[in-house]
């Protein structure tokens, strides 16, 4: 599985890429909106895992400017992970196109749930937001 975690703070990205690591998936790192979608658009990923507070391109516009890409880069899964907790930010980040939100800090638990859950929607089920 190849996962991008589109993120502006180091040490979040550190934190994220050692979780990973523990259940052997390898992550390329991205600092921003911009950089992401970039990277994203060069090479496929399975997984994108998405900021919404970013200098720049913030994560909610990245994700509709993901979706506006062609197909299948615009069919990649995204996951939201965020410290943000707007009584609205599932609704936000589901009209943006995002699969599902996680919220900051992230647990290694929670992590493997989403994987899970886009290993298995690759496999036909569905993603959606709780």
């Amino acid at each position: 599985m190849r996962v991008i975690l589109v993120e502006d703070d180091a040490l979040n990205r550190r934190v994220v890429r050692d979780m990973l690591q523990v259940i052997d998936i390898d992550m390329v790192e991205a600092e921003n909106g911009e950089a992401g979608l970039d990277l994203i658009a060069a090479s496929p990923f399975d997984l994108v895992l998405m900021d919404l507070r970013m200098p720049g391109i913030d994560g909610l516009t990245a994700i509709r400017r993901l979706r506006a890409m062609p197909s299948p880069i615009c069919d990649t899964p995204v996951v939201v992970i965020t410290a943000d907790t707007a009584p609205d930010l599932k609704a936000q980040c589901s009209a943006a196109g995002a699969d599902d939100v996680l919220l900051k800090p992230v647990a290694l638990n929670a992590l493997i749930d989403v994987i899970a859950r886009v290993a298995a929607a690759g496999s036909g089920d569905e993603m959606m937001l709780d």
